[in-house]
């Protein structure tokens, strides 16, 4: 009788480590010093520094892992350290204590993503494509598709600043989601855009977490978190009140602590 073969299980593969991470702001001047021109000259001439120093502890001890494969929503208060977390993870702010370790480059997609006002949206696909290490030759396949799935239409041909803060983020998502990331981070580029839209982003995510991608995404509509995400970390002046992979239970819990609205599902199918 043949032996019979041995269970196994996929190992997860860790992708984004964060270990006792600390992330503190310095704000230079105190409240009653505007740091206006004129200040600035008298401080000079009398050769004074600035008064005071405040320190802002935006982060605070903060530790996860996040595999291949996985999509994480960030939820939080405005001021939770949602962002600042996203902004550390892909190397933009050092920390004061701890560290971040990521497997391949994190590219981080905000509301105030780089796109150029004075460059028709064309030319943004180009260049943002190309900074992003797209060949000309990908940019050319891909630039089609990438309009497409915007939804910008004919202001394509038009320079950005005649774009809404709507189009702007669609089109940034779009540029930024036509190639695959090995860490994708994304934070509010989901809240404009009509239904239409925010269906054809969570596709796209599925599309990338596909591909062997990590995924965060920092919102505050509980329902695409919910549907896009099979991870949640929910941040209260920033340390990690909850995590996990129960994301229903866990946004239910933040609603019920911030106020909000509980989440309408569909009863459950038996």
């Amino acid at each position: 009788m043949a032996a019979a073969e041995p269970l196994t299980t996929p190992v997860a593969e860790p992708m984004v480590v964060v270990d006792g991470l600390h992330v503190v702001y310095r704000v230079f001047g105190s409240k009653s010093d505007k740091g206006t021109a004129a200040t600035a000259l008298l401080r000079m001439a009398r050769r004074q520094r600035r008064p005071s120093v405040r320190e802002v502890h935006a982060i605070r001890g903060v530790s996860f892992v996040a595999n291949r494969g996985d999509a994480v929503g960030v939820i939080g208060r405005n001021g939770s350290g949602k962002s600042t977390l996203l902004r550390a993870i892909a190397g933009l702010l050092p920390p004061e204590q701890g560290a971040v370790y990521a497997t391949g480059h994190a590219s981080l997609l905000g509301v105030n993503a780089a796109l150029l006002d004075d460059l028709t949206g064309e030319r943004n696909v180009v260049v943002c494509g190309l900074a992003m290490g797209m060949t000309p030759r990908e940019v050319k396949e891909r630039y089609r598709s990438i309009v497409d799935f915007s939804g910008v239409g004919d202001f394509i041909n038009l320079p950005m600043r005649a774009y809404s803060t709507g189009m702007g983020s669609r089109l940034r998502f779009a540029i930024a989601s036509a190639r695959s990331h090995e860490v994708l981070l994304i934070d509010e580029a989901l809240v404009t855009g009509d239904a239409e839209f925010r269906v054809r982003s969570r596709q796209r995510i599925e599309e990338l977490r596909a591909q062997a991608g990590t995924v965060f995404i920092v919102a505050h509509s509980m329902a695409q978190i919910e549907e896009t995400c099979n991870r949640v970390i929910w941040l209260e002046k920033g340390e990690i009140v909850q995590a996990g992979d129960d994301v229903p239970a866990i946004i239910d819990a933040y609603l019920a602590a911030t106020g909000g609205e509980p989440l309408a599902r569909e009863p459950a199918k038996h």
